[in-house]
């Protein structure tokens, strides 16, 4: 989303809705790096700054981490990341929340089997 001149500087939320598409279209793939801060800001015509916040926004969203000293690439789900690194993303809480109703579920499924067996026909009452 290059800008020609005279037309409004892009915000932070648009470059990350960007990367967001390159992503979704497969221009970006799991694994990759983005492009460094400084490149990025050159070629939307911001600062480095507005950069920093959209990688910082995709990063909260579980879509991209960074490495000191390395960049910050793309997620891939299949590969698990240092603690560090994912810790707080929207993906991992998404993941737990997932796994407590999972477990909900299994609790109530059980809890159903053993109310049925409990007013199955034919069962005495003298056996309750």
């Amino acid at each position: 989303m290059e800008k020609s001149p005279g037309t409004p500087r892009p915000t932070a939320k648009d470059i990350a809705a960007d990367i967001r598409q390159d992503v979704v279209r497969g221009t970006l793939a799991p694994g990759d790096q983005l492009p460094a801060a400084r490149e990025l800001a050159k070629r939307y015509g911001v600062t480095i700054v507005k950069v920093q916040n959209a990688y910082r926004e995709l990063s909260e969203e579980g879509l991209v981490y960074s490495q000191v000293g390395r960049g910050t690439f793309v997620v891939d789900p299949s590969q698990p990341l240092a603690d560090g690194e994912r810790a707080e993303s929207a993906f991992v809480t998404l993941a737990t929340e997932i796994n407590a109703i999972h477990e909900a579920i299994r609790l109530l499924g059980d809890r159903l089997e053993r109310l049925e067996e409990a007013v199955k026909p034919g069962r005495s009452k003298s056996a309750q």
